[in-house]
């Protein structure tokens, strides 16, 4: 690896985005979806389902002052297991002292709070600000004196603390608690929560490790690997680092710990091993990481995983790591990615299934999955600027990630299909996890407050930065203040992406300021035109580079060709053989029953009067249908005359059609008028 590539994210609190486009999703997330979260987290919104979330760190909280008050040492209670979603007949009964919810129910508050540091760099908000702090004094006082922080265990028992590795998800609720403890501190300066997560992670580092004696396990489901090394780029405490990559390079090695964790629980729990329980392979543990070379099992856990196995590589300089890490992003972006930017092709384990196996209506393509690829694409970039992890980033952020979330900030999806006819999803048992309209809230509520945290922190994935370089991946409205040699320069950028593609850099600085600004060539506009002056761009790995002395006032022009794009897919993938899909810029549209009526699997692209570069279609402005400027797309087609009097099978003769058009929209604004049927994948004729 070329460590004098390696970037990093750029302080929020150096960027003020005011794009008409992630500055209104940005303040729907502070002004709807924070507050409404909070709400979630306590139980408050009617008609949605239950968290738990915050009453159970109250209890947790109970218990460990009443231990205090007693002035006696901590005496966990014996263990009781009571499922992944034990649900209470009656929570309002004052002696209910027992957990509710998932296993993982922690990580919702850690989620939120993470989102709210985000917005806080953004817009200071004394208020909520405050109702932050409080509820970290709640989850704080849970903590037992010990370190450990996981209200499952402490309610429940903690006899059996960390002897489930695989299912239970402590590990997974270290991460999220650091990830949120880091993104408030670095807004907030304040560190109680970021204390109580080192405590935490000691606790986990005084016994995990490659030293004799200690537990040779790793996370079930991943994300304290990129956590802890978050965690220590913040305090500088290695030890932080050497356990994330621990749990790297112990994954996957023999024997599996996950085979002889089972061997152990059962013993304890005097029954008979089940080996179909284990399926090494589901949580990327079937090889050691570095043998890996095809993403395979739950699709969250496993990007999660890249992008730890990514920072890992980075900060210890490890080419093998790296170099499995490229694998694994080359197999999901050739053979397993959808158009949407999703990931995760079945429902089964929510998982990614074999290569070109992309089904339209049954795809799973969780928003977390596709929130999860954001994190691995960002991390690949920061290891080598190169444009391929771009594409795929914004790709996946202005498709699945924003179709998760309703446009008024309260409702959402967990699952991201890309065709949709409602009465199938509501009597076809193989469509059981498809929802035609969003929930208000989950059981299982990982999407939600994952769709807050990324949106509220979007200016990290648009921009990184080295000591001489300021890099742009994403085009979105603000300022950027960049540190070069001690001289700083602000970057005012005036973009309406992703609508139009005229971008306009002007340039302030007090002093004349040498470095070197490097932008962009999206894949979607290969022909992008930048000038500058009497500056000529030098081209690497999709980026425009312009080095030299800057100026007060200087201006950097881009203009980035928004054709309309008529995609096909590689002939494996079965699902969408002679179909096309549409595409403008980074945006995916789809076909929905309120602009072209029911039945759209009767509707024919005819090809034969769109051009190479999307001659022939139509592209509205439109500021009404959606409460904010979007594009409209108008496809010539032909629609299949349906005689629903005719037999099951006839004799074949050439159908009888009509002229027709097709109004695409974006896809991540379906299902916000109502339910109907949905079609990103349209036959062609």
């Amino acid at each position: 690896m070329d460590k004098q590539a390696f970037t990093s994210p750029i302080d929020l609190k150096k960027v003020t985005v005011t794009d008409p486009f992630w500055h209104r999703e940005m303040e729907l997330v502070r002004r709807e979806v924070i507050p409404y979260q909070w709400d979630a987290l306590n139980d408050r919104v009617p008609g949605a389902d239950p968290s738990w979330c915050m009453r159970n760190f109250r209890i947790a909280g109970r218990m460990m002052a009443d231990q205090s008050r007693k002035g006696a040492q901590y005496v966990p209670p014996s263990y009781t297991f009571r499922g992944f979603n034990a649900l209470p007949e009656d929570i309002t009964k004052p002696e209910d002292d027992k957990f509710y919810g998932f296993v993982f129910q922690d990580t919702d508050f850690s989620k939120w709070i993470e989102a709210v540091g985000y917005s806080l760099t953004q817009h200071p908000d004394p208020e909520l600000e405050k109702t932050a702090d409080e509820a970290i004094d709640i989850v704080c006082a849970a903590q037992t004196p010990e370190g450990y922080l996981d209200t499952y265990y402490i309610i429940n028992g903690m006899d059996a603390a960390l002897t489930n590795l695989r299912d239970h998800h402590e590990l997974y609720c270290l991460g999220h608690l650091i990830e949120g403890a880091v993104a408030y501190y670095q807004a907030t300066g304040k560190d109680k929560l970021l204390r109580a997560a080192c405590r935490f992670a000691d606790y986990i580092a005084d016994r995990f490790g490659p030293e004799e004696g200690k537990c040779k396990g790793y996370p079930g489901h991943e994300i304290a690997e990129m956590a802890l090394v978050r965690l220590y780029e913040v305090t500088g405490e290695e030890k932080y680092l050497h356990l994330g990559k621990f749990f790297v390079d112990q994954r996957g090695q023999e024997p599996n710990y996950f085979i002889e964790e089972e061997k152990t629980r059962a013993r304890r729990e005097g029954r008979a091993v089940c080996h179909t329980n284990t399926n090494p392979a589901y949580h990327q543990a079937g090889k050691p990481v570095r043998e890996q070379d095809e993403a395979v099992g739950h699709a969250v856990r496993a990007v999660y995983l890249y992008s730890g196995m990514a920072d890992v590589a980075r900060q210890t300089g490890d080419d093998s790591l790296y170099a499995a890490c490229e694998r694994l992003w080359d197999n999901i972006v050739r053979k397993k990615l959808y158009i949407t930017g999703g990931i995760g092709g079945t429902h089964v384990g929510e998982a990614f299934s074999y290569a070109y196996d992309l089904p339209n209506d049954t795809a799973y393509s969780e928003t977390c999955a596709a929130i999860g690829l954001a994190f691995f694409a960002r991390r690949m970039l920061q290891i080598k600027p190169d444009s391929k992890y771009a594409d795929v980033m914004e790709q996946a952020l202005y498709n699945t990630v924003l179709a998760g979330m309703a446009l008024d900030g309260k409702s959402f999806f967990y699952v991201n299909p890309l065709a949709v006819v409602p009465y199938a999803a509501r009597h076809d048992e193989r469509l059981r996890h498809v929802e035609p309209v969003r929930r208000k809230w989950f059981g299982c509520a990982c999407c939600p407050p994952n769709l807050a945290r990324i949106v509220s922190s979007i200016a990290s994935y648009a921009y990184t930065e080295k000591e001489d370089t300021l890099y742009t991946h994403l085009y979105m409205g603000g300022s950027i203040r960049k540190d070069f040699a001690g001289k700083e320069l602000t970057m005012e950028v005036d973009a309406k992406m992703p609508w139009h593609g005229h971008v306009y850099v002007t340039l302030h600085c007090s002093e004349p300021v040498n470095g070197t600004l490097a932008f962009r060539v999206p894949g979607w506009a290969p022909d992008t035109v930048i000038t500058c002056g009497d500056k000529q761009p030098v081209y690497k790995d999709g980026y425009a580079y312009l080095t030299g002395k800057w100026h007060e006032g200087d201006m950097i022009r881009l203009h980035l060709p928004m054709a309309v794009h008529v995609l096909a897919s590689n002939p494996a993938v079965r699902a969408d053989v002679d179909k096309v899909a549409f595409t403008r810029g980074p945006v995916t549209f789809c076909a929905e029953q309120a602009d072209n009526g029911d039945n759209l699997h009767l509707l024919r692209v005819d090809t034969r009067y769109i051009g190479d570069h999307g001659e022939g279609v139509g592209v509205e402005f439109d500021h009404d249908t959606f409460g904010h400027e979007t594009v409209k797309l108008h496809v010539p087609a032909k629609r299949l005359i349906m005689d629903e009097s005719a037999p099951l099978y006839s004799q074949w003769r050439a159908p009888k059609e009509e002229t027709a058009k097709i109004v695409l929209v974006p896809y991540y604004a379906w299902a916000n008028r109502g339910e109907g049927e949905m079609m990103v994948w349209l036959r062609r004729k």
